[in-house]
């Protein structure tokens, strides 16, 4: 009897064992994929700004004023006009109001980005 005793509680510490290094077989390949991200982190941000430079790229010449040659001349002309007719009813006042406006836009000139 004592020596199956014996023989359970010794099967008692090796699970207790088990459990303990799986549980650092779990926490040291967590430390292994997080490094790696880490280790990777410069790559990928690296990566996407190369896409954010290859995409800004295909716009075209941007607007620089030290290198831009510019002449344009912008003309706006408006006229408007507003009525406000107010009537004394019996129960009150009746307020209208009309709008007109007329209004024209003209742009002339060039603009050209790029050395002289």
């Amino acid at each position: 009897m004592k020596r199956y005793e014996s023989l359970n509680r010794g099967q008692g510490m090796k699970k207790q064992n088990q459990k303990g290094q799986t549980m650092i077989e779990y926490i040291v390949v967590i430390i292994i994929i997080l490094g790696a991200f880490l280790g990777m982190q410069n790559y990928f941000k690296r990566g996407l700004q190369g896409r954010w430079k290859s995409a800004v790229d295909t716009l075209g010449d941007q607007y620089d004023p030290r290198v831009a040659d510019s002449r344009l001349r912008h003309t706006l002309v408006s006229n408007s006009n507003t009525e406000v007719i107010s009537v004394n009813s019996g129960a009150g006042f009746v307020t209208t109001r009309k709008d007109k406006s007329l209004s024209s836009e003209k742009k002339t000139g060039y603009v050209s980005v790029g050395a002289y």
